[in-house]
């Protein structure tokens, strides 16, 4: 069973509803208490006009470069989920905790807490660094702040393990994402007059059909079938405007995303596409209706992982899980952002499935966890 301390942070982080849209720092405040009750030095970097903040704390010396343990505290919506239980409140249900978070990634930020007194008993020669963030589910906006602060103030470290739940495989790698809006501004009016005016719906499918065919195009590759997904991508996945079939829409508004394996040039695929629009269809909608225009806004982007898996904290970390094996997956993490912002060499490893999380009923096993802490105690022999 895992630890009864681990447990019962799970169930306090859990009755935490730190949706992306909501303030964590209740949640920050109740570890900051129980950080200070321990004299474990952390500090606060706060977003204040946001009400969120993230974390990091040290358990051992500062002077010497050590381990960071790296978590996010926010969850995605359970609006219009179906779940058997209340999501933010832990329900236990033969071997599965279940609750918003459980797994990604509360599940592993408990372990990092439950596992405080064991850190804090060992006569630790290189630092543990608990790094806590906010808003990775809607790009990994809190991280960027904490990161920032840590380069300032000489925080260093020999790797870090970002908690992600992967069933405790080591992960070595992602894929960069970005996910853009693009706005589309016509000249509306009756249709009967439609070929006076600028169709911004029309526009913006043409837009989406080119992004539906860079899709097919890199279908073909260039693949690597470590990953679960083995290609980048192209997804449309909002695509709205107009308000009567009789009227010729003003304005359309667009949202899609790449996501491309670390050695193809991600912003290079995004221009194929805001390229095709500014001078292939900006121009004749122009000729039309001078004020037309397409417009992008990127919503987040996050660089890719790519790790060596011969790398120093790849070995440690596939010794600490107890296994050879390393994976590397679709979705985007905080991990990219922790080598190219502060040079620190990152792999994922963390308990449950990501195949869980963000739907209902998402869950942990008890089991995952105990692996966790069992991980756990090896970074710790590895840093006394």
């Amino acid at each position: 069973m895992a630890a009864d301390l681990t447990l019962e942070w799970l169930a306090r982080l859990v009755g935490f509803d730190t949706t992306s849209r909501n303030s964590n720092l209740a949640l920050v405040e109740a570890v900051e208490a129980f950080f200070r009750a321990r004299a474990i030095p952390f500090e606060r970097v706060e977003d204040v006009a946001e009400g969120k903040a993230a974390l990091i704390a040290t358990i051992g010396p500062r002077d010497v470069p050590g381990i960071i343990l790296s978590g996010h505290t926010d969850v995605v919506p359970v609006d219009g989920q179906l779940w058997s239980s209340d999501p933010f409140t832990l329900t236990e249900r033969e071997g599965k905790l279940y609750g918003r978070g459980s797994a990604d990634m509360k599940g592993f930020v408990a372990v990092c807490l439950g596992m405080v007194p064991q850190m804090q008993a060992q006569p630790l020669k290189k630092p543990i660094h608990l790094a806590f963030s906010y808003d990775e589910e809607v790009g990994c906006l809190g991280v960027r702040p904490l990161l920032t602060h840590m380069v300032a103030n000489g925080y260093r470290a020999e790797g870090c393990i970002v908690g992600e739940p992967t069933m405790m495989q080591v992960v070595v790698a992602h894929k960069s994402k970005r996910s853009l809006e693009t706005v589309v501004t016509g000249r509306g009016g009756h249709s009967s007059r439609a070929p006076e005016l600028v169709n911004a719906v029309q526009a913006a499918a043409l837009i989406a059909a080119r992004v539906m065919a860079l899709d097919t195009r890199l279908a073909e590759g260039p693949r690597d079938d470590l990953y679960d997904v083995p290609v980048s991508t192209a997804h449309v996945g909002v695509l709205h405007g107009g308000t009567a079939v009789n009227i010729v829409p003003e304005r359309a508004v667009m949202e899609w995303e790449i996501r491309a394996l670390p050695d193809q040039d991600i912003d290079a695929l995004v221009a194929e596409i805001t390229d095709y629009a500014h001078t292939e269809l900006e121009p004749g909608m122009q000729a039309r209706a001078p004020e037309s225009r397409i417009a992008f806004n990127i919503m987040s982007a996050i660089p890719g992982l790519a790790t060596d898996p011969e790398a120093p904290i790849t070995t440690l970390a596939k010794r600490w899980a107890g296994r050879n094996d390393h994976a590397k997956v679709a979705y985007g993490t905080e991990a990219g952002l922790f080598v190219e912002m502060a040079q620190i060499p990152t792999v994922i490893c963390g308990p449950g499935s990501i195949g869980v999380a963000h739907q209902a009923d998402e869950y942990v096993e008890i089991s995952q966890l105990e692996a966790c802490e069992d991980f756990m105690r090896k970074v710790i022999d590895y840093c006394s």
